[in-house]
């Protein structure tokens, strides 16, 4: 089980990786496949950074927690993809569904569910001091 949990989160990781890369690095082809445009500078900064950095930091978590196979790790992880599932969902309740919705939802989700169960099953790190 500790195996497959690592093996799935490792995944996720490199999901979240190419993801932060591909707005790095090409934020308008990367914003588009998020629903977004880029009207100014500003906006092109602000996608390549703060998309570069939640993708990265996500990754980041899951692949430590992954090696370490500590759940503590993962916290920052679920952090940022609980709250973007909130985000969607009152967005969801509040403005209604729109055409391909199921997707991010379902992946947030599933990374959720990922990280919880495998928060679960590995437990926290003991303090030392």
């Amino acid at each position: 089980m500790h195996v497959i949990l690592s093996a799935v989160l490792l995944a996720l990781a490199i999901l979240d990786l190419v993801l932060g890369t591909s707005f790095l690095v090409d934020p308008a082809g990367g914003a588009s496949d998020f629903g977004l445009a880029i009207v100014s500078r500003h906006g092109e900064a602000t996608l390549r950074g703060d998309m570069t950095a939640f993708f990265y930091i996500g990754s980041l978590s899951l692949v430590w927690g992954a090696w370490r196979r500590r759940g503590d790790v993962l916290l920052p992880a679920l952090g940022l993809f609980a709250i973007a599932f909130t985000g969607r969902f009152i967005n969801l309740v509040v403005q209604g569904p729109y055409e391909g919705w199921m997707v991010p939802m379902g992946v947030e989700a599933f990374h959720c569910l990922a990280i919880i169960l495998a928060m679960r099953s590995w437990g926290w790190s003991p303090r030392t001091g």
